[in-house]
């Protein structure tokens, strides 16, 4: 355990250092910084407005840094040897994998947490149709985001071991999309009785294989009082307990894919 906990702290650090997450990171604190001076372009409710648009802007970004954090973490060890010295010592393969994506995904919260942060003071500030327990309860949006982003990074992980980091950018974007857009047309391809045996086959193995990224999108319960999830605890919970069983399949079987690979 001592092991996966060095490489998680090293890759951290390494995380932090690294320019073009830090300028993302920038670019996302800055806009919410500015969207309060955004709400006044529309005529619709201002908190509705700025919500919308803040979490927005956190959900983007987070997904950007995911990926970006992600993909070169296997690939730059190699292609700078330092691989070689990392597993000369007593390290094994799947506590290396695992401690990089600990890593990462300690690095990603740190920085959804800033925004986050940004994003109660944009609202204690601006203070329009929003009391602080509505404010709090912006924040289980950004945790959702986490939880998600999270798996986004695990998928990532597993991608890094095989391809290279441009292709798994587009690889892991395209899983992302294709769960985030297309999850909802599987479901109901699945589900429609008129549907041929073989298309709803297909739509039922993509759909269990590709995550539903869609269904951490709270967005909207959030913003709109209208739309509350029933027991939202549980609801968290079930969602957790779903990303878990994905990331431990990608990091199982990105560890099974590494370990065969040529170093």
């Amino acid at each position: 355990m001592n092991v996966i906990l060095s490489i998680a702290k090293t890759t951290v650090g390494e995380a932090i250092r690294r320019r073009v997450l830090l300028i993302i990171l920038l670019i996302g604190v800055l806009f919410l910084a500015v969207a309060p001076g955004l709400s006044v372009l529309s005529l619709r409710q201002d908190f509705s407005v700025l919500a919308s648009f803040t979490l927005g802007v956190i959900k983007l970004t987070s997904a950007i840094i995911a990926i970006v954090l992600t993909v070169y973490l296997i690939p730059n060890e190699i292609e700078r040897r330092t691989i070689y010295t990392i597993l000369s010592k007593p390290v094994l393969r799947w506590q290396f994998v695992i401690g990089k994506y600990l890593g990462a995904v300690a690095a990603l919260g740190l920085m959804m947490a800033l925004m986050t942060v940004t994003l109660v003071a944009v609202f204690a500030i601006m203070g329009k149709g929003a009391s602080m327990d509505v404010i709090l309860n912006l924040t289980r949006a950004p945790v959702m985001f986490f939880i998600q982003m999270s798996l986004l990074a695990a998928v990532a992980v597993f991608f890094s071991t095989f391809v290279p980091p441009i292709t798994n950018f587009f690889l892991s974007g395209g899983v992302f999309m294709i769960g985030t857009i297309f999850s909802p047309v599987f479901d109901s391809i699945s589900s429609n009785e008129k549907t041929s045996g073989l298309v709803k086959m297909g739509a039922g193995i993509i759909h269990a294989i590709v995550p539903n990224f869609g269904m951490f999108n709270i967005e909207n319960s959030v913003i709109n009082q209208g739309q509350q999830i029933q027991n939202p605890t549980f609801f968290m919970l079930k969602m957790l307990l779903y990303a878990l069983l994905y990331i431990c399949a990608c990091l199982f079987l990105g560890v099974i894919v590494f370990d065969r690979k040529e170093v």
